[in-house]
């Protein structure tokens, strides 16, 4: 039965009496992979016929929405349910997918910070520090802890055999990364991209914005390496931070959503990024 239902490609919504249903969509991406919206987030969702896999839930809305889905339309009990980092708004709902028969996930750091800071979802029964595959029958999903990049713990999940690529937060394609960056290390975002492109992976999706490919994955990489570089030249030629959001447009780049509105919030982020992490404006006085 499972097997037959994921031949379509094109699937409509289940009826549901949820309040809001419009604003969350399951869809076919490629393979056994789909992509779960809920407004402007996205999340995955792999089933099988030895069980379903769930990444974000999201919100407590979201997660029963998504669980009462998947029972309906692949009839297949969920047996993973991992958090992409330690955000709560990617991590709330979980407590929907807290049953014995569900194994919950994430890596260490993202655990660590949701029980020091108390986030009311279900917390990870199983951590692990750098790498680690799941198997359901004939599919895999290997997790893969990047270093810092965007809040803590923040993995990317490859889909095998359907060649998917899952990133949250740190790589938004057709998009500026998010206002002034709050939560975000400029350098391990450039560090982490690189590693993900020496991946093999066929299709991209992202906790936000669209699906893509590896050259759109190099182009939003190619904005942050230009992005950085500019403000660090800039702060050495000693321009103030609004001069440096009058001098910098990195035009090249103006087709991204929220260009106009959120190139200036990203040289904020950066420049302030340099000062605390790097210590420049310290390194400048000297």
């Amino acid at each position: 039965m499972l097997r037959a239902i994921l031949a379509f490609t094109i699937l409509s919504l289940s009826p549901t009496a949820f309040a809001g249903e419009a604003e969350f969509r399951l869809e076919p991406i490629q393979g056994n992979v789909f992509r779960f919206t809920a407004g402007h987030y996205h999340s995955i969702v792999m089933p099988t016929p030895e069980g379903c896999f769930v990444a974000d839930p999201i919100s407590p809305e979201a997660a029963r929405w998504l669980k009462n889905e998947i029972q309906q339309r692949f009839d297949t009990p969920v047996r993973y349910l991992v958090y992409s980092h330690n955000h709560f708004d990617h991590t709330l709902g979980g407590e929907i997918f807290d049953e014995p028969s569900i194994t919950c996930i994430s890596q260490e750091l993202a655990r660590e910070d949701l029980v020091r800071t108390r986030t009311e979802t279900r917390i990870p029964d199983l951590t692990f520090k750098d790498q680690l595959t799941l198997h359901l029958g004939d599919s895999q999903v290997h997790l893969r802890y990047h270093g810092s990049n965007n809040g803590r713990g923040s993995i990317s999940m490859k889909f095998m055999p359907a060649d998917v690529l899952f990133v949250v937060d740190w790589i938004v394609l057709g998009r500026l990364p998010y206002m002034d960056l709050k939560g975000y290390d400029i350098h391990g975002m450039i560090d982490s991209t690189r590693e993900v492109l020496d991946i093999p992976f066929t299709t991209f999706v992202g906790g936000h914005g669209r699906t893509g490919d590896r050259q759109d994955v190099a182009r939003y990489l190619g904005y942050l390496e230009a992005l950085y570089g500019r403000v660090v030249e800039a702060r050495r030629a000693g321009q103030t931070l609004a001069e440096m959001q009058k001098s910098i447009r990195l035009v090249e780049y103006k087709e991204l959503d929220r260009y106009q509105e959120w190139l200036p919030l990203n040289i904020e982020g950066v420049s302030r990024t340099l000062d605390d992490r790097s210590y420049l404006d310290m390194q400048m006085e000297r």
